[in-house]
């Protein structure tokens, strides 16, 4: 079983505290973060395309308003909880998600369970720089105007699109990008791209939410997602929601706990944990007030998934005055979500590599950026392209990564997670700042409700609980 730790080395697993370090890779200064930049940078990993797309059709799914304030609930009651503990395990352990495990139990074990969240980063990013690759593409076709001309059709424009060939060179141009944001190291590239681009993003989406909400029409979309019908709700809308919470924030893929080792101890985790969750809120609200307008406006379905980011909304577009300027603004807010999610995705087995096999930064982010892009080379060629009916347990490739990564790997790492906040790790309240009270109800959270939740998530979108 691997543990993070190189050939030879000696690890006290009476007290591993007498392990922690504060060097980098073969013997470098460690890296850290500043407080704002440690919120940006997590505020980035959270707000993905799940944000942009996912969020609004399945909150249009479920009874518009309704949903949202369900959503808020479940993310006070897993969302922020878990984020704490996983951030908790990174700063407590000083380590990628393997070795910040062996640190704090003492125990080898543990490194297998830490290497599966890692797995589950690398198995996301193969895939998910597919996706990103697809934004950008949108993002250059609208600013010039070419994804309008002739009043095409979206749906045949998308599935000629990715059934060729251009998809791989968008997934290399995306892994290209990370890759040379993460090589430049945590304060000199993911902080500072994180800076830049968080900030703009919220810009670009407060100028999409005016140029929405004056649409003609606008208003039914107001109301839609902002006047709860309770009515609507039922336990699969629970189950929705909870599972939104917790893929919303990054959890269960490492993400949060690498990003944590990286957090000065005089950083509060309580405070940044409300902080990342505010953000995270702030931006799906945001995000709610850019689609449903202009999809009532319209008259197009809240509902249609991936349909409604590279289909539906296109067509809005090209009607709408200066349609071109508008959907180029809504797609580059799509790359932006899902250049600094699928940053802190990778930063997962780049800081794996670097503290297993000791390579520097670079030369770790070289390796895993081309890994990545091979390994999601069939998931890219599967989406109407060459692999189409190539299937494997009866799903394309593309479907197969979604799903085992999705439903599987990450309510497995999160159930990782709670088990050892919960119950191995002693001293996880004086590293998360919980005490008292408090420290009780999160712990009682992370015992009981949490793996609760999680299995329950994991039956429903596995197809073994029917509701």
């Amino acid at each position: 079983m691997t543990t993070g730790y190189a050939a030879g080395e000696r690890v006290n697993l009476v007290n591993p505290e007498e392990h922690k370090t504060e060097s980098g890779p073969k013997g470098g200064k460690a890296e850290r973060f500043t407080k704002s930049g440690f919120i940006l940078s997590a505020i980035g990993s959270s707000v993905g395309l799940g944000n942009m797309w996912k969020f609004p059709y399945i909150t249009g799914k479920h009874g518009g308003a309704a949903f949202f304030v369900l959503f808020i609930g479940c993310l006070l009651v897993v969302g922020l909880p878990l984020l704490l503990a996983e951030m908790a395990i990174g700063r407590g352990g000083r380590g990628d998600a393997a070795t910040a495990f062996v640190r704090l139990s003492g125990s080898r074990y543990w490194a297998g369970m830490g290497l599966f969240t890692v797995v589950t980063a690398f198995a996301i990013m193969a895939y998910y720089a597919v996706v990103a690759g697809w934004t950008i593409h949108y993002t250059i076709a609208s600013f010039t105007g070419s994804l309008y001309r002739g009043a095409p059709n979206y749906e045949i424009v998308f599935n000629d699109f990715a059934g060729g060939y251009w998809p791989l060179f968008w997934q290399a141009v995306v892994m290209l990008l990370c890759g040379a944001v993460i090589a430049r190291g945590v304060s000199g590239g993911i902080e500072k791209f994180n800076k830049i681009l968080i900030p703009g993003f919220l810009i670009l989406l407060l100028i999409l939410m005016l140029r929405s909400l004056s649409l003609s029409g606008s208003s039914a979309g107001v109301s839609f997602f902002l006047e709860p019908d309770f009515s609507k709700v039922d336990a699969e809308s629970v189950l929705i929601a909870l599972g939104h919470a917790f893929f919303s924030l990054s959890l269960g893929m490492g993400c949060m706990l690498t990003y944590g080792s990286y957090v000065e101890k005089e950083q509060s985790l309580g405070g940044a944990t409300m902080a990342i969750g505010g953000g995270d809120l702030l931006y799906a609200f945001i995000a709610g007030l850019v689609i449903f307008p202009t999809v009532f406006s319209f008259g197009l379905e809240p509902d249609e998934g991936v349909g409604l980011a590279f289909m539906a909304l296109p067509a809005a577009f090209s009607k709408m005055p200066a349609g071109f300027l508008f959907g180029g603004l809504f797609f580059l807010l799509l790359a932006i979500a899902a250049l600094t999610s699928a940053i802190s995705i990778l930063e997962v087995p780049v800081a794996y590599a670097m503290n297993k096999w000791r390579w520097s930064r670079r030369k770790a982010a070289v390796v895993v950026s081309v890994l990545c892009f091979l390994v999601g080379i069939p998931a890219a060629l599967s989406v109407g392209g060459p692999l189409t009916d190539v299937s494997l347990f009866g799903r394309s490739f593309f479907d197969l990564f979604d799903f085992a990564t999705a439903y599987i790997m990450m309510p497995f790492g999160g159930l990782i997670v709670t088990l050892f906040t919960g119950y191995v790790w002693k001293s996880v309240g004086e590293e998360a700042g919980l005490r008292g009270a408090l420290f009780s109800a999160w712990l009682f959270l992370l015992r009981v409700v949490i793996p609760v939740v999680i299995v329950l998530i994991f039956l429903y979108s596995t197809g073994l609980l029917n509701l």
